[in-house]
Formats: structure tokens, C-alpha cells, sequence
């Protein structure tokens, strides 16, 4: 995707990046008229620049509406001193686009990735309610918002400016703290480091020219195709342990890397238990995975490892879930 292509005249693009601008201004001039009110103590204290104000310059050139957005993102992650530069962006979408940058060194890595929400891509996400069936509205922190706080509930109820801005939150730490739960349980995901206002910063795999293609992009060879195929059923299995279902799980979420795997994209994460359409979800996911193994000579049935996955961690209950073929209409 050409950095160009981020841009595409979209007016609710073009309405956040003026409210985002305008909330900066503001910020900045209340910054500048606290530091009016401090006297610095040395030369030092004057030149010791932080942030996107010292000199943030990037390698990678993006497009000028693009640019003020992507800043403003990664700003926190430059300020933490857990990245030092933007290399490339590896991956563009609707929803997202996703940037290899140059780790800080005291993480331990020389490069990380950064995953930049698209303004207002929360809105449009398709079939948005199903995925927020029995989920909870989730805090900046991770923590669940209290149903006794009526305010945050009427905005969301509304869906004012504030309620899309905690819908956002909620949709965004619903990734990063999946990604936390799976990665400590050993799960094949990225590592978690980190979250701004906008998006999350997490490990990057591939090297300093590319990035790990997607199952979808690349031919595997006979003997690799089994032992894929069973690591991908243990992370299924590992995140119904946990009561979590992907939700979007195909060949295009799972990174491939010198023969592993590493599964991707996580905002629609369902639960098992709470939301009335998953047995179902759990059901196409399972489907979608076996879709790309089948050709490879794999035979399973991926309704009967669904069922027996979901018997297993889960349970039917008398009433019938919603099947896949109600969910595909």
C-alpha cells in the first residue's frame, strides 16, 4: 500500500484529524503555560527536549494527513523511549495499519510493531454487535466500567462523541488485553508492550526488509502442513481454555515465520460464555482454519472438532445454538 493511499478524502477521517488537532493545541498551550511558570535550573534542563517536539523525525515519509495521525499515536511509545523511529508501514487496511519501527534498545529488540487504529474505524466495523455481545465496556486501564456509571452509559447509549471515544478505548484495550492473557498463557500471539490513545505496540515478526506474510500469501511444503495445522487447533483449544474465541480467525490473521505461526488481530475477541452467538463464531472460525489446511492432504472434520472442542470447555445447553449457517446469512 502506498503511504499515499491512507488519505482517501474520507470526511470522517478529515472531522478527527481536526478534533485530534485541536485537542493537541490545546494541550500544548497549557503545557507552555506551566513551563512559563518554572524557572529551568540549568542549560541542560532547557535543551533536555522529550517527544515529537525534540526531534521525533522519522525514516519512514508518510502522506501529510496521514503523518499528523501516525505522530500523534506513537507519540507515547517515542516519549517511553520504547521506540526511536517509524521504518515502514508493513500493512495498510480499512480498520487499521500496522508499522515496523526501530526499538528502543533497552527493550531487548531491535525492531517492534506498532498497530495504528484508523479514526472512527469503530463505527463501520461489520456486524460490530455481535462481536460486543456479553463483552464489557473496558477503561483505558483495561479495567471493566461500572454499571452504576450512568453517565458513560447514556453516552454509549446515545452514541454521542464521548460514547464513540469509550467505544473506541473499549474496542482497542479488548485487543491488548487478549494479547496479554494469551501471550502469558503460551499462546503463539505477539507480545504486548504498551498502549497509547490510539494503538498498541506490540513484538514484530519478520526482519529489517519484510514482514512475516499471512498463511494466505505463502505455499508450505508437504511436511509442514500437519504440524501447522495441529498448532493452530492447540491455540484454538488454548484460548476456549481461557474462554476466548478469535472471532476473524482465517489464513489472513495468522502470520507465517520460519516455519511458525503466529496468530494476529484480536479487537473482535469473543467470549464463550457470555455472548449468545459464539458457539457459532467458534464454529466458522474452526471452519475457515480447516478451509486452508484441507488442500494440504489434511482430513478432519471441523464440525466435529468444534463440537468436541466445545463439549469439552464449554457445554451445550438445552437450547440450540445459533449455527453457522444462520450466522453466514
Amino acid at each position: 500500500m502506498n503511504s499515499d493511499d491512507f488519505y482517501t478524502g474520507d470526511s470522517e477521517y478529515d472531522d478527527d484529524y481536526h478534533i485530534q488537532k485541536n485537542r493537541h493545541k490545546a494541550q500544548q498551550k497549557r503545557n507552555t503555560k506551566r513551563a512559563k511558570q518554572q524557572t529551568p535550573q540549568s542549560i541542560e534542563e532547557v535543551a533536555d527536549v522529550s517527544g515529537l517536539e525534540g526531534g521525533f523525525t522519522t525514516t519512514y515519509q508518510p502522506a501529510r494527513f496521514e503523518g499528523q495521525w501516525l505522530r500523534e499515536s506513537l507519540r507515547a511509545f517515542y516519549d517511553q523511549h520504547l521506540i526511536s523511529d517509524i521504518l515502514a508501514q508493513i500493512k495498510g487496511g480499512k480498520e487499521a495499519s500496522v508499522y515496523r519501527c526501530a526499538a528502543n534498545p533497552a527493550t531487548g529488540f531491535s525492531l517492534l510493531a506498532a498497530k495504528v487504529y484508523r479514526p472512527k474505524m469503530f463505527r463501520n466495523l461489520r456486524n460490530d454487535a455481535m462481536y460486543q455481545q456479553g463483552r464489557e465496556v473496558l477503561t483505558p486501564d483495561g479495567r471493566p466500567v461500572k454499571k452504576t456509571d450512568h453517565r458513560l452509559m447514556r453516552a454509549l447509549g446515545k452514541r454521542t462523541s464521548f460514547g464513540d471515544q469509550v467505544k473506541h478505548t473499549s474496542w482497542l484495550m479488548h485487543e491488548y488485553t487478549t494479547l496479554e492473557r494469551l501471550y502469558q498463557a503460551g499462546a503463539a500471539v505477539p507480545q504486548p508492550f504498551a498502549t497509547s490513545e490510539n494503538a498498541i505496540l506490540m513484538s514484530y515478526h519478520g526482519d529489517e526488509f519484510a514482514a512475516a506474510p499471512t498463511l494466505q500469501e505463502v505455499r508450505l511444503d508437504p511436511d509442514e502442513a500437519e504440524p501447522l495445522f495441529h498448532e493452530t487447533l492447540r491455540n484454538i483449544e488454548l484460548m476456549l481454555q481461557h474462554q476466548m474465541i478469535h472471532g476473524d480467525l482465517s489464513a489472513y490473521n495468522i502470520l507465517y515465520w520460519e516455519g511458525q505461526l503466529t496468530l494476529i488481530d484480536f479487537p473482535q475477541v469473543v467470549n464463550s460464555h457470555t455472548n449468545r452467538d459464539a458457539y457459532a463464531i467458534f464454529q466458522r472460525d474452526v471452519k475457515r482454519v480447516h478451509q486452508y489446511f484441507a488442500p494440504y492432504g489434511i482430513e478432519s472434520d471441523p464440525v466435529v472438532l468444534a463440537d468436541d472442542l466445545w463439549e469439552r470447555y464449554v457445554g451445550f445447553e438445552e437450547e440450540a445454538p445459533l449455527e453457522l449457517a444462520e450466522l453466514d446469512e
